[in-house]
């Protein structure tokens, strides 16, 4: 079955040496249309393969990994066992990071937060996120998440591009490549990270939204809370805008014959970031202005989100996107990796987090938005039911756990007032229903309208896909 990559209706047709020549300027093309027509780049001529539930997605990245034993999955039972060793019936000789594979003990240690069922569908949740607590029955959370990474970076990679080595196009360049955006004077990846209050947070690389072998006009364009939103949108002090549109029109002239001569497609793509940054002159700074918001608005996100990077700011901001067309917008979150006294940094990331993701879901869904948008909201891994560190009550630490954490999706086709999965009684390993990374992407791809099977991109001999050679649409997690 042909992907959604037209190349390849033409290799049906063409040699090995008619499409090495012909192929380079047929994907040129291809990103180039995607930009300046806000079509989509990789669709197949009858359009998506399904019905889409959703047109834009908005993840929330919680970097570091958020410790699901102390904010979603209630283990009361826990009480316990408290302060006695982790079975070895239930560890069953997985392996353990460095960091806690040389600790004399490994004592299991509970949450020392209070948990209530919530809304109408009860879910579990713990008193740190009072504001998600109200908002439960909007949510879809799956309880049984695995991940094949035990180390952040690779975790992260993985959940940003599906493979655990760096190179591969993140999810975001996925969804450009394949759907474009709905609004010319905007890209149709847009990322933002959030200002960091832990000094020795993970760091975030941009090649989390780079492009890999997609066009690189299908990278993340990152927006920054200090100085201009955009590096290098403004002119040259002296210029205006028509001296930039006469530099613009003669340039393209002098990429068009470099694109013939050599029929590299970074030529092409480098036309359409041009174009696009000029569109982005006047659309930015109209996005970025939220004095006409109301009252109401700062009301529902907090005092926080008229601070410029804050977490509650940069959901705001993914509204205004998300109302603008925008295809796919990411918050990086940095700070929840608490291997080291979890009581005093818990209520720090979830103060600076949970009023503005709620506010998000709330306000979508009040504009009529939420029906065709997802929000996810997850980290990398979980955290051990082991201590790390002090096992005390007072300062216990959590180590990286990849065999079961909790995510949550809103909108967009996922069924609302769910709780897909279930863990052990130690929250250590999946008793139901596991869910992957590649079938997370396949399920928010096929919400969108996309087979995940068929889109790929031919790529050093072979044709690369989102889901590489894994994944399964979760047909529990759908409303």
């Amino acid at each position: 079955e042909l992907s959604m990559n037209p190349i390849h209706e033409a290799q049906l047709n063409m040699n090995r040496r008619q499409l090495l020549r012909a192929a380079p300027m047929a994907l040129g093309n291809l990103a180039l249309g995607g930009l300046l027509k806000a079509e989509g780049g990789a669709l197949p001529a009858g359009g998506l393969h399904h019905k889409p539930r959703a047109k834009r997605i908005i993840y929330l990245f919680q970097s570091g990994a958020p410790s699901q034993l102390d904010l979603f999955d209630h283990k009361p039972g826990l009480e316990a066992h408290d302060g006695v060793e982790l079975p070895d019936s239930v560890r069953m000789g997985q392996r353990l990071t460095g960091m806690t594979s040389g600790q004399a003990t490994h004592p299991v240690r509970p949450s020392r937060y209070s948990f209530e069922r919530r809304g109408e569908s009860g879910a579990w949740v713990s008193e740190m996120l009072p504001h998600t607590a109200g908002i439960v029955d909007k949510l879809c959370f799956v309880r049984s998440m695995h991940t094949e990474a035990i180390n952040h970076d690779p975790a992260i990679t993985f959940f940003q591009t599906g493979n655990q080595q760096p190179g591969r196009p993140s999810i975001g360049s996925w969804f450009s490549y394949g759907l474009g955006s709905e609004n010319e004077d905007l890209p149709a990846f847009v990322v933002m990270l959030s200002k960091n209050t832990n000094p020795i947070a993970q760091p975030i690389y941009d090649r989390l939204w780079g492009a890999g072998f997609l066009p690189s006009n299908h990278q993340g364009v990152k927006l920054r809370s200090q100085g201009d939103p955009v590096l290098f949108l403004d002119d040259p002090a002296g210029s205006s805008r028509a001296d930039e549109r006469r530099m613009l029109d003669r340039l393209a002239e002098l990429n068009e014959l470099r694109a013939e001569e050599v029929g590299d497609p970074e030529v092409t793509s480098r036309i359409a970031q041009y174009e696009m940054a000029h569109r982005m002159q006047m659309s930015v700074p109209e996005l970025t202005d939220i004095s006409d918001e109301p009252e109401s608005t700062f009301e529902l996100y907090g005092d926080d989100a008229r601070v410029p990077g804050t977490h509650a700011a940069n959901c705001l901001l993914a509204r205004r996107l998300a109302e603008r067309g925008v295809r796919f917008i990411q918050l990086f979150h940095r700070g929840w990796d608490h291997h080291f006294d979890v009581p005093k940094n818990m209520p720090i990331q979830c103060g600076e987090t949970d009023q503005g993701s709620a506010a998000l879901v709330t306000d979508l869904a009040q504009r009529g938005l939420l029906e065709d948008t997802i929000v996810i909201w997850g980290g990398e891994f979980g955290r051990t039911v082991y201590a790390q560190g002090s096992s005390t009550f007072e300062k216990y630490g959590r180590d990286h756990h990849p065999r079961c954490f909790t995510v949550w999706m809103a909108g967009g086709g996922f069924r609302p007032g769910t709780t897909y999965g279930e863990t052990d009684d130690f929250s250590y390993n999946i008793a139901r229903d596991p869910v992957s990374v590649h079938d997370l992407h396949a399920t928010i791809l096929h919400c969108m309208g996309i087979d995940h099977l068929k889109l790929t991109h031919l790529h050093a001999g072979r044709d690369f896909r989102l889901t590489d050679v894994h994944g399964e649409v979760v047909s529990g997690l759908l409303s």
